[in-house]
């Protein structure tokens, strides 16, 4: 009987860790352990000793993840635990419009290593560096382009 109350104390652990280690894989550790207390229930205690096992496995498992997703994040910790807002933004190529940039001038606002961000014309895009590491303020020019991204090189500054 204490092994039956250990695999589903265990398994009970187990599926409250994967709010935190999200993954499937402790929420899948702790349905093996719950369904090997039962079958060992069945084993030892038969069909009425396993079908109150299953039973109290399913009701446990109910509480657990009433507690997780409607109780705890309305807590503190939940609160800072749980996400409460959405990207809207997405992601697109740049089109014809990086076409027009290739010769203009760029700065580079970050460390290009060998991607970072440069600015054209006041806009700011994703740059690539072909000519290896280019600091912060460099000046650059736009040599071609690619999907999501310009590639860049610097300008070399007259000594």
């Amino acid at each position: 009987m204490s092994l039956i109350i250990l695999l589903f104390a265990v398994g009970l652990i187990l599926l409250a860790a994967e709010v935190v280690v999200p993954g499937g894989i402790l929420g899948g550790i702790a349905a093996l352990m719950m369904l090997g207390g039962c079958a060992i229930a069945y084993s030892r205690f038969g069909s009425t000793g396993g079908a109150l096992a299953l039973v109290t496995a399913l009701v446990l498992i109910g509480i657990t993840l009433f507690l997780e997703f409607y109780i705890l994040p309305k807590t503190r910790i939940g609160r800072r635990a749980f996400l409460d807002s959405e990207i809207s933004a997405t992601s697109a190529a740049l089109g014809p419009e990086a076409q027009q940039l290739i010769g203009a001038q760029a700065e580079a606002i970050t460390l290009l290593s060998p991607s970072g961000y440069i600015r054209v014309n006041g806009k700011r895009y994703e740059g690539f560096s072909q000519s290896g590491q280019i600091s912060p303020g460099a000046t650059l020019q736009v040599v071609g382009a690619d999907n999501f991204r310009l590639i860049v090189t610097p300008i070399p500054t007259p000594e």
